[in-house]
């Protein structure tokens, strides 16, 4: 009989609480995402299902499982003109890819020693503690989940779930570059491509990056938003152009599917931006920066890092239920116009204070180098929001493009000849 070792009990145990965690976590933030909707819009939202067969209504907190319980019972239609190999394997792909991301992101800091043997003392809220490639990690299993959107608007054999892939395949991959740029800052300044060691630079110094490098903020939290496809950059499911787009000939288990990693995107992106720009688990006077802590301390470092993922998360769902949708032209010209050099710049500057910190230091002082480590990004930032509002129109362009069809050029030749 194979016994599993201690520490794959307890890597499954984390596995098991993480899988678990996000699938219940991502049917509450949907029951969320409504409340607040109808708070936006001035009307109520659901606050009926309770228990069944009883009068308790506990709030709404039973429409998830009602939601999930109709859309898994619902008829899984295949239809007849579809990859039927493809269109499985999409919205498997996709939510795996999404799940597995999670494998390098940091719940907290660390807990107390247990004494367990066999066990490491202190025992890390990370699934996977030994990968010293964690923000890689993430880009490569995010930059796979696109594939599972491409699979199922081609298998699906539709023209919006077509048209919703090519979509989704432009704008993620214009939008990965300005991502990358905006997290590369992050990245030389820590020295470090695990999530948690970017943590811990920034309880060291006391100096949040979303301070340290404002430009290099505003172009990851805007990406993000597009990597994850909400609005205003949900171009790939826009419903009033494309019916649901990608996922449009799927229904009951599989999409729901599509649904949940969509969600877990928008999660996935609140946790990154809290861990490379807001401090993680760090809190100034209240948690420290040390690795020893107590079960308190490890209590509140993950009270306060789930605060304010939680808060990163109410935003995203506010800026859906406030913002118009972008038209996919400025979509486009965003990312390859304005993102794209802003990204630049924020790397470029960051490059070259890390390159040339120790020579300023040595001859300098610290005091001065620190100044000019906070004051530069900043200036920077100010350079550029002028520089984008100059060139940019003052007023804005929402004309429709048009483009000469078949029947127009054909009356351009008839004239011609006449």
């Amino acid at each position: 009989m194979l016994i599993p070792s201690i520490t794959t009990l307890a890597a499954l145990i984390k596995i098991g609480l993480l899988v678990g965690g996000l699938m219940t976590a991502a049917a509450y933030f949907v029951l969320l995402e409504r409340w607040i909707a109808a708070w936006v819009q001035d009307r109520r939202g659901p606050n009926r299902v309770g228990i069944p067969l009883t009068n308790i209504r506990l709030f709404g907190l039973g429409q998830p499982f009602a939601d999930g319980l109709k859309i898994i019972l619902k008829e899984d239609f295949t239809p007849r003109h579809v990859d039927r190999v493809l269109y499985t394997a999409a919205p498997l792909l996709i939510l795996a890819a999404s799940l597995a991301i999670f494998a390098a992101i940091p719940f907290g800091s660390v807990l107390p020693p247990l004494g367990i043997p066999g066990l490491p003392d202190p025992i890390s809220l990370l699934v996977a503690p030994s990968l010293d490639v964690g923000v890689l990690w993430v880009f490569a299993l995010s930059s796979i989940a696109v594939y599972g959107v491409l699979l199922g608007g081609w298998a699906s054999n539709n023209k919006y779930g077509f048209l919703g892939g090519l979509r989704s395949s432009a704008q993620l991959v214009a939008y990965e570059i300005p991502l990358g740029l905006g997290l590369l800052g992050v990245v030389l300044s820590s020295g470090s491509l695990k999530l948690d060691v970017i943590i811990h630079a920034q309880a060291t110094t006391g100096i949040w990056n979303v301070v340290a490098q404002p430009l290099g903020f505003l172009v990851f939290v805007i990406a993000s938003f597009a990597e994850a496809a909400r609005l205003p950059f949900d171009l790939p499911e826009a419903e009033q152009e494309l019916v649901g787009g990608y996922h449009t000939e799927y229904s009951g288990i599989r999409l729901l599917l599509f649904l949940v990693a969509e969600f877990l995107h928008m999660i996935t992106a609140s946790f990154l931006i809290v861990i490379l720009f807001f401090g993680g688990w760090h809190l100034w006077g209240v948690t420290g920066a040390g690795s020893e802590i107590t079960w308190i301390g490890a209590i509140v470092r993950f009270g306060i890092f789930s605060l304010k993922v939680f808060s990163v998360i109410v935003f995203f769902m506010l800026v859906r239920w406030s913002w118009p949708r972008f038209r996919f032209d400025q979509l486009m010209n965003l990312a390859w116009k304005v993102m794209l050099p802003l990204g630049l710049a924020n790397l470029v500057v960051i490059a070259t204070i890390e390159e040339f910190r120790p020579q300023l230091t040595g001859s300098l002082g610290e005091p001065f180098v620190s100044l000019v480590t906070l004051g530069a990004p900043w200036a920077t930032f100010f350079l550029c929001w002028i520089t984008a509002g100059l060139l940019s129109s003052s007023k804005p362009d929402n004309r429709p493009i048009l483009t000469a069809g078949p029947l127009d050029i054909e009356q351009e030749l008839v004239r011609g000849r006449r």
